[in-house]
């Protein structure tokens, strides 16, 4: 389910990538989903779906029992494994839309940091019944993701017949790429995931939201 595109998108832009925290405007928010994330992880042996440079893998570990960070990209993991992170973090390469099946008891949590705003909306149904059968019922499952703001967020350039959203991002080099990137509002969330989880408790700030929900 994920594009070549997309893969080659974060690939190219490893380097770059952690800018987008950069921003003044979302300092506070970003303060305030880094608490929430290590007090919603804390004591649990965590699967990390697409973690890229670590940036929050760094957060998870502070709190959680165990880390395993997992990205599809070379670029990004080494990045990531360049940060120090201490020893309860360990890393592998994966594919997040397509788990392997030795996964099943052990891990007590998964997490996803701007993951979820990628997954078509066709296949989001799909991908919950993948992590609830890779994974097994009562998982805790912790997403974070972007919302759209004007003036902060990357213009949506288009939305294709099923509602998904797509930007297009230049990176330094000035190559120009087309990327999903969905912003879904509280209600679609929690109606999504009403019939694959339970639990579910939503956290949205200006910039950002938090979801978290144990897998039926």
């Amino acid at each position: 389910m994920i594009t070549d595109q997309l893969a080659k998108y974060y690939a190219t832009i490893a380097q770059q990538y952690e800018r987008v925290y950069d921003k003044p405007e979302r300092q506070e928010d970003l303060e305030v989903l880094r608490d929430k994330v290590a007090d919603v992880l804390e004591g649990h042996t965590v699967l990390e779906l697409a973690c890229g440079t670590g940036y929050w893998t760094e957060v998870v570990a502070e709190s959680a029992d165990s880390v395993l960070a997992t990205d599809i990209n070379d670029e990004m993991l080494a990045l990531a494994q360049s940060r120090g992170l201490p020893d309860n973090v360990t890393f592998a390469k994966l594919d997040a839309f397509n788990l392997p099946d030795d996964l099943l008891g052990k891990f007590t949590a998964v997490f996803a940091g701007f993951w979820w705003s990628h997954v078509k909306r066709e296949d989001q149904d799909k991908y919950l019944k993948q992590l609830r059968s890779k994974l097994g019922k009562d998982i805790l499952l912790v997403l974070i993701d972007n919302s759209y703001v004007d003036g902060s967020s990357t213009v949506i350039a288009r939305t294709d017949l099923e509602g998904n959203t797509h930007q297009f991002r230049t990176t330094d080099a000035g190559e120009r790429y087309e990327v999903l990137k969905n912003f879904p509002s509280d209600s679609h969330l929690r109606k999504k995931f009403a019939h694959s989880a339970r639990e579910i408790r939503m956290k949205r700030l200006e910039y950002y939201w938090l979801l978290s929900c144990r897998l039926k």
